[in-house]
């Protein structure tokens, strides 16, 4: 990880459909934890399958609601699944 990047490691504890607009979707993923921010709202969530094939999703912004905070995705995760976030940082 370069220095502009911080990682943690969290698990997805919900998700929900933002927006669709025909073959496009946006969804918003709640994470057990996280370093995103509305200060520090962009970066990636990155899951590893068990074949070992690595999925990156890029975070687009995110809300906080109600003391959680939504990570806005193009691509959804499902709920359980383990991932590595990066975030972003401004240098």
């Amino acid at each position: 990880m370069s220095q502009a990047e911080s990682g943690f490691t969290a698990v997805v504890t919900d998700i929900r459909l933002e927006s669709r607009q025909g073959a496009a979707s946006r969804w918003q993923i709640a994470l057990d934890r996280t370093l995103f921010s509305a200060a520090s709202p962009n970066g990636m969530l990155i899951a590893t399958a068990p074949s070992g094939a690595r999925l990156e999703v890029p975070v687009l912004g995110v809300i906080e609601e109600d003391g959680a905070v939504w990570h806005i995705v193009g691509k959804p995760l499902t709920d359980g699944t383990e991932i590595l976030g990066t975030l972003n940082k401004r240098m």
